[in-house]
């Protein structure tokens, strides 16, 4: 194994589109050639790719001075503000304008955007207010404070919060938002919901905890289904990632796929984290919020506040090939209700009939399979 300031000269600035370069150690005794993943002005952290193509983290003290010169006058690796994105290569992607925006001028647009959760008050003891929501310079801002709500519901107590969800819905697509989490344990989040009377499922792009203890700098990611027409109780998967920088430091790039087979969670411009689609079919509304977590993340630091989660710009993209409606999955949606109505006598002659007309066939398959399967 190759000393570790052997390793840790190992870096090069393909992420900005220029070749592998020799890096010397700090102590001038080795050179090694390699390929730079990110770099951290701030905390001095790089993540490399080694020649054998693993990845290893290291701190930029055992480099030499003109490769650290160097890294200080290319900027930050890997972050927002040196990094464009997009969706991946392999699509025919096309935008989604009423997803889509730059936040430009002073006020959100009210043709895409609530600038509340119409359905929702807020995560106790946090109330989502309006006057939490703001844009300026370029920007969507939605921020934390400490205040008396002032609300009927004695629940809601010492801290305002903010939402901005959707006016759209969406099914399947490739999502991008470009920001800086608060800092602060009043969390950063963005995600995907939409709560109906037989179907109520949620994506977690992030939850962010960007201050305090153990949740510190997590970005978390998760799946919930609330309920199916064939499952009643709330499950969810997910997991927990430590970024290897600051993420209320600066800007970066945070990014969703959701197709019908998978989704997957990108982080400027690499994958950290994909599942199988098995139950996220439904159109869902897109949600940018701050919420208080008491048992999870903790109540915020009163000092930590006011704090603001600032969003430079939303990018959304559908699959132009993708098909934009299904009947047959609005009829599925349906066909708990019309099983629940027929008796097994009028099972067996759907049954019956599939041997001899075809359409009878599809019908019964439609009414005797499992409703939520069909896709």
């Amino acid at each position: 194994m190759k000393p570790l300031f052997q390793i840790l000269a190992i870096l090069s600035l393909t992420a900005l589109g220029i070749h592998a370069r020799t890096w010397t150690s700090s102590d001038g005794a080795k050179t090694f050639d390699g390929e730079l993943q990110t770099y951290d002005p701030g905390t001095g952290v790089v993540i490399v790719k080694l020649t054998d193509g693993k990845e290893m983290k290291f701190i930029q003290d055992k480099l030499s001075a003109a490769d650290i010169a160097f890294l200080k006058e290319k900027g930050k690796v890997g972050a927002a503000t040196t990094e464009k994105f997009g969706p991946p290569d392999g699509t025919a992607w096309a935008p989604i304008p009423e997803l889509t925006d730059e936040f430009e001028g002073n006020a959100l647009d009210a043709k895409k955007w609530h600038d509340h959760n119409p359905g929702w008050l807020g995560r106790y003891p946090g109330l989502f207010s309006k006057n939490n929501v703001a844009v300026s310079d370029g920007k969507l801002h939605l921020t934390a404070r400490v205040e008396d709500p002032k609300h009927p519901d004695k629940k809601f107590h010492t801290f305002t919060t903010a939402a901005v969800k959707s006016q759209a819905l969406v099914e399947y697509g490739f999502f991008e938002m470009k920001c800086r989490p608060m800092k602060s344990q009043a969390s950063s989040a963005f995600w995907f919901y939409r709560e109906e009377k037989e179907i109520w499922t949620e994506i977690d792009v992030f939850e962010i905890c960007g201050a305090g203890g153990k949740w510190h700098n997590s970005y978390n990611m998760t799946v919930h289904v609330f309920r199916t027409p064939t499952e009643k109780k709330h499950w969810q998967k997910g997991t927990k990632w430590i970024p290897p920088f600051q993420m209320v430091d600066d800007y970066h790039i945070y990014a969703l796929e959701w197709n019908k087979d998978v989704i997957k969670w990108w982080v400027d411009g690499k994958v950290q984290y994909e599942l199988k689609n098995t139950h996220w079919h439904q159109p869902l509304h897109m949600n940018f919020d701050s919420e208080t977590f008491p048992e999870w993340f903790g109540l915020p630091d009163k000092k930590s506040l006011p704090a603001t989660f600032s969003i430079e710009y939303i990018r959304s993209w559908r699959d132009k090939n993708a098909p934009k409606w299904k009947p047959w999955r609005l009829l599925s949606r349906n066909m708990r209700k019309i099983r629940a109505s027929l008796s097994s006598t009028t099972l067996g002659n759907l049954a019956w009939l599939s041997s001899w007309f075809p359409v009878s066939r599809w019908l019964s398959c439609l009414v005797m399979a499992n409703p939520w399967t069909i896709s």
